[in-house]
């Protein structure tokens, strides 16, 4: 099955850094080929080009990146065009002024079958954070919302700073993770799987390479894997989604709740989705779990009290949740 194209919500108050993120992620050294959506009011820059608000525009960036201007209302018709290309994730970048959730649902909504939802990532000032809640207070509604928050331009505050700014907004978006970096420099990795394609052979690095700051290119992030070929009991394994592990941001893999059919796990946030199957081989449960901040052990014990030691005592019912995110 064609993997499908993840679809990121890249959100954040005018300042906080969402464009000097998106540039980061647009001169990916990982082959990963990158579509964006850009909803907004006004012009932007995306590497020194001017990306402006008309429906339809488009220009391919020197790594092979797509870059397309769209408004909202366009979406599925611009998702269409763009999964012609071939691209490997889909940014939306959201006006400062725009409400977050409103275009998560409109991805949800979406109805092209080779698109998923890749998460909605608020971008906040580390120096400004404080005084921007005071001026914005609908940005606590943001980060509640939000499925991983990035703590932008730590290099300006210190570190006690940093640790409290981090644990505030880690409360105000009810546990989910935050990743404290630098001019925008979060590893791509934490937002998708890692690409196998070939480096470009020549290529042109941008300013914000050239300069190289501080030499730090990546914020750090952890991944958890766990490995069974016990059955899992259903209503566990989806309780345990649903209480989500603080720090968690997404998880992947295949689950073996003792029925026929493979069930191949999607979840980024509080997103969730299993595709169904046939095993290639013997049943097992094969997950990875990525995040920042997280109680590994922990993690692997909560994952751990889901096994079933007695599949049969599973009654027929257990499977209906598992089915209402299936496809």
């Amino acid at each position: 099955m064609q993997p499908r194209i993840p679809v990121l919500v890249l959100a954040g108050f005018l300042g906080a850094g969402k464009t000097t993120l998106l540039n980061h992620l647009l001169h990916n050294d990982q082959g990963v080929r990158i579509g964006v959506l850009v909803n907004d009011f006004g012009a932007i820059n995306v590497d020194a080009l001017t990306v402006a608000g008309q429906v339809d525009a488009s220009v391919s960036l020197g790594n092979g990146c797509l870059c397309c201007a769209v408004d909202a209302s366009g979406l599925d018709r611009m998702l269409e065009r763009l999964t012609q290309a071939e691209l490997d994730l889909i940014v939306i970048e959201a006006s400062g002024l725009a409400e977050p959730r409103e275009l998560v649902q409109l991805v949800l909504s979406a109805t092209h079958e080779e698109i998923e939802y890749g998460g909605l990532v608020e971008v906040v000032d580390a120096a400004e954070f404080e005084s921007t809640c005071d001026r914005h207070p609908e940005l606590e509604r943001h980060l509640a919302f939000a499925d991983l928050v990035v703590l932008n331009k730590i290099d300006r505050v210190s570190a006690e700073q940093v640790t409290r700014i981090r644990e505030l907004a880690g409360k105000l978006s009810g546990g989910r993770p935050v990743l404290p970096v630098a001019y925008g420099r979060i590893d791509l990795r934490l937002l998708l799987d890692p690409v196998e394609r070939p480096r470009p052979a020549v290529e042109q690095l941008s300013f914000d390479e050239l300069l190289d700051h501080d030499g730090h290119l990546h914020a750090e992030y952890q991944t958890v894997s766990f490995e069974t070929p016990e059955v899992l009991h259903p209503r566990k394994f989806l309780r345990l989604l649903d209480e989500r592990p603080e720090g968690l941001y997404r998880a992947k893999g295949t689950v073996h709740f003792g029925v026929r059919e493979r069930y191949t796990l999607h979840t980024v946030g509080r997103y969730l989705r299993f595709e169904r199957g046939e095993w290639p081989g013997e049943p097992r449960t094969q997950l990875v779990l990525i995040g920042t901040g997280l109680d590994e052990e922990a993690l692997r014990a909560g994952l751990a009290a889901c096994v079933e030691p007695d599949p049969e005592s599973i009654d027929d019912n257990a499977m209906l949740r598992v089915l209402h995110h299936s496809s």
